[in-house]
């Protein structure tokens, strides 16, 4: 039953004036009006002090606000939201005293998501799928700037005149720096070659790099995965890892920094691919030198990453054995053998590759430190065998380093 509030100041005048006659149980007209004897207390007590005014409802308001966020604060975070619509309350918090907010005045995370909440930026999360145990698998960590890094492509969309819009990203592992992010019409290994040109000359070599089992980075058929480009990475000495094929998780930090890239651009294409290379760039700016990283202590990853003291132009080429044998892989993949043309993989086209002797008529071909096949004379022929070993270096004393 709703009740108006002159009616009820009434049913408490009626109360006080019953309970305060002689020889009346309090409790017992407290029972008879519905309430708590500690209520019918307050009532008498209230009305003593202030009479009939007292019986009036008071302010709620509590006496003082310690969550209380001044104009200043909020007027900040309004403008951060409009500039950053996707970022949350950690990495928006994070960034108040880089636009001019004491320290002192700076609220914390809590107040700041509560503030979010109110002002429909986020919603309240629910539980997810429960976490997959990831496999025990040979994947480095990066312990500094130019360890490992990341590559994969953006699943693509179609900009508004039509045309196929496919990012290429590279990121470094340990900082979380994005060193390339690039439009591609398609997945060319020549384009996307030149694009890792432009890379490696204005950063430098990493030690490692890791990407899914997709083309242009990996083949299903190729000796240790190997194709046109990561054969010629191989060549810079850079070494390769693979994650397992089906588990992305393993390359979680990538994919997340993927979803963040197609909610702020993919939800709202640009109008050509030209435009997208443009908002691609921004986008890239933004994230290493702007939005705050909490995995990094709110860090840019900007303050963290430096260039590799490892150049293209300082690798030297990879130097077999003096007991090997050495052959350049033809255009239609073959070397020479015995005046024979034996296939080894047009993945190495353009590639030296080194041939041990195992006997007077069988050898094995290395690439870099990778075993690629043995090859075997079989009458007027050669036998060729491929090795399925791990992608493991061969023995110190078999080679030489690379750079």
């Amino acid at each position: 039953m709703s009740w108006s509030v002159s009616k009820l100041q009434g049913l408490r005048a009626e109360f006080v004036m019953i309970a305060r006659e002689p020889d009346v149980c309090v409790a017992e007209v407290c029972r008879q009006y519905n309430i708590s004897r500690k209520t019918g207390y307050k009532w008498l007590n209230r009305h003593e002090t202030d009479g009939l005014a007292g019986l009036a409802d008071r302010s709620r308001r509590p006496h003082s606000s310690p969550l209380q966020v001044s104009g200043e604060v909020v007027v900040a975070l309004v403008q951060l939201h409009v500039d950053h619509e996707t970022w949350g309350p950690k990495k928006l918090r994070a960034r108040l005293p880089r636009v001019g907010i004491e320290p002192a005045q700076v609220p914390g995370v809590a107040t700041v998501a509560r503030l979010c909440r109110r002002l429909g930026w986020t919603e309240s999360k629910s539980r997810g799928r429960p976490r997959r145990e990831l496999p025990s698998g040979q994947l480095s960590s990066a312990q500094k700037p130019n360890d490992v890094w990341t590559v994969d492509f953006k699943g693509w969309w179609w900009t508004r005149d039509g045309k196929r819009c496919e990012p290429l990203s590279v990121r470094d592992l340990y900082s979380r720096y994005i060193l390339c992010l690039r439009p591609m019409t398609w997945r060319k290994t020549a384009a996307v070659k030149e694009t890792f040109v432009e890379v490696f000359e204005r950063y430098g070599l990493p030690d490692i790099i890791r990407s899914d089992n997709g083309a242009p980075f990996a083949s299903l058929t190729g000796p240790h995965g190997l194709t046109r480009l990561s054969a010629w990475w191989r060549s810079l000495g850079i070494r390769l890892e693979r994650i397992d094929p089906g588990h992305p998780e393993q390359n979680g930090g990538h994919e997340r920094m993927h979803r963040d890239m197609a909610r702020d651009l993919q939800s709202h294409p640009a109008r050509t691919v030209d435009d997208e290379a443009q908002r691609l760039e921004q986008w890239r700016q933004v994230y290493n030198h702007e939005r705050p990283h909490e995995a990094l202590g709110m860090k840019t990853p900007g303050e963290l990453y430096l260039s590799s003291s490892r150049r293209m132009g300082t690798v030297r080429p990879y130097v077999y054995p003096s007991s090997y044998e050495t052959r350049r892989v033809q255009d239609d993949g073959c070397i020479l053998v015995h005046s024979r043309h034996v296939r080894v993989s047009s993945a190495l086209i353009g590639q030296e590759v080194g041939l041990e002797e195992l006997s007077e008529t069988s050898w094995r071909v290395w690439f870099c430190d990778l075993p690629i096949s043995e090859l075997a004379l079989a009458g007027h022929g050669i036998q060729h065998r491929r090795v399925t070993a791990n992608c493991n270096p061969c023995p110190d004393n078999k080679v030489s380093p690379m750079s």
